[in-house]
């Protein structure tokens, strides 16, 4: 069947709630795509980051396969070894004390947003407790992800959301303080913003919510949902700065393209919430965890963190002689394999060529970045096919 077939066929049946290139994907193999036709492409999006192995990394399809021919789901009313398996070792990864299998990131969201509410209940706080997040942030779709979500796009066609979110300034420790009341319960952060432009933290500002939240009996929420899982060059992002949250989100590519997420905690708020409290059908589920379990085996295994870190650094010189030589880059900036170059103009034009011309996966964030998160396993070619590419399409739309 023709390309032009199967997205007509795509319009008719799904609802309209995005833009998709025209381009129908077949299959992938290591760290590219290639569509019905036959055309290869070069990932730099994996899948919006969550492709940290690529496409068939060695053992991974095998143990998935596996799982499937023993069983899939049982629900949470019962124990099963993926799960546990799965959970102690991402735990032992993440230096937390409890975790929380979810669907996906926006899942794990709500229950971290769950967490700092019963806390707070816990303490016997006014039910009015608020929560500080940050503007420019983003972290998910659903009600409660988008009311700390700081970005009025998103926000204005679903109000109202839930109340007394305040938003302060990311990177900016006076801002959060200006916000602080004793009826404060909670900071939410990204620890990299992602879709708001790929801004690290700064190290003074984690350090000091950091040192606030302890001075004010307040939790430390911090999502790692996109930089979490190696990205950064740590397996947590957090890490890597040497500042441990109450709570943190992951998902993304601890599934490898399996839909998985969690929420963790440690102190207080791993014993937060009680029976009856959150759940979840499908949360975790035998399938799901064995996926996880394989992905934590290979990053250990195959020093996956190692290798970001060094071809991280190659991307980033690359990146930096790029924004040197093309006068409407205006910013650079990221760590490892989660980097943003900031351009004077939109980049749809750019990520568009780059897509149908140059064949080449690259994705946004918002409407002026262009966001490099590749599967976590490219190697230092790949880093110099991306760049000659990305250089012709940036001179294809002047």
């Amino acid at each position: 069947m023709e390309k032009q077939q199967y997205i007509e066929r795509a319009e008719s049946v799904l609802y309209k709630t995005y833009n998709r290139f025209p381009v129908v994907f077949d299959h992938g193999e290591g760290v590219s795509l290639f569509d019905n036709e036959g055309n290869e492409y070069l990932d730099f999006g994996a899948g919006i980051a969550v492709m940290g192995l690529g496409y068939h990394y060695p053992g991974f399809d095998e143990a998935v396969k596996a799982q499937v021919d023993k069983l899939c789901h049982i629900s949470n009313l019962f124990y099963s070894t993926p799960m546990i398996e799965a959970g102690e070792k991402l735990l032992k990864a993440s230096q937390m004390e409890r975790v929380f299998f979810t669907n996906s990131g926006t899942e794990a969201i709500e229950g971290a947003l769950k967490i700092a509410k019963r806390h707070a209940y816990n303490k016997g706080m006014a039910p009015d407790y608020e929560i500080i997040a940050m503007k420019n942030s983003f972290h998910g779709r659903s009600l409660g992800a988008l009311s700390v979500t700081g970005n009025d796009h998103y926000q204005e066609p679903f109000a109202p959301l839930i109340p007394n979110i305040k938003f302060a300034k990311f990177n900016d420790l006076e801002s959060v303080k200006a916000l602080w009341s004793e009826k404060t319960c909670a900071v939410l952060m990204e620890t990299i913003q992602g879709e708001g432009g790929i801004y690290p933290a700064a190290p003074e500002f984690l350090a000091g919510v950091r040192a606030l939240c302890d001075e004010q009996g307040a939790l430390l929420m911090l999502d790692e949902i996109q930089c979490g899982m190696g990205r950064s060059g740590s397996m947590f992002a957090w890490q890597g700065y040497g500042v441990k949250p109450d709570v943190m989100t992951v998902a993304k590519a601890l599934g490898n393209g399996v839909p998985v997420g969690a929420f963790l905690a440690c102190g207080e708020a791993a014993a937060a919430m009680v029976p009856g409290d959150h759940g979840s059908t499908y949360g975790g589920n035998p399938l799901v965890c064995a996926a996880a379990a394989k992905v934590l085996d290979i990053f250990e295994e195959d020093d996956v963190i190692g290798h970001v870190s060094e071809v991280g650094e190659y991307l980033w010189e690359k990146l930096e002689q790029l924004a040197e030589s093309e006068p409407h880059v205006v910013a650079h900036r990221g760590k490892a394999l989660i980097q943003g170059l900031e351009f004077d103009c939109p980049v749809a034009p750019i990520v568009k060529n780059a897509l149908l011309e140059q064949r080449m996966v690259l994705i946004s964030a918002g409407t002026n970045v262009i966001r490099f998160v590749p599967p976590l396993v490219i190697q230092e070619e790949d880093v110099d096919e991306m760049i000659a590419r990305l250089g012709r399409a940036i001179a294809a739309v002047g």
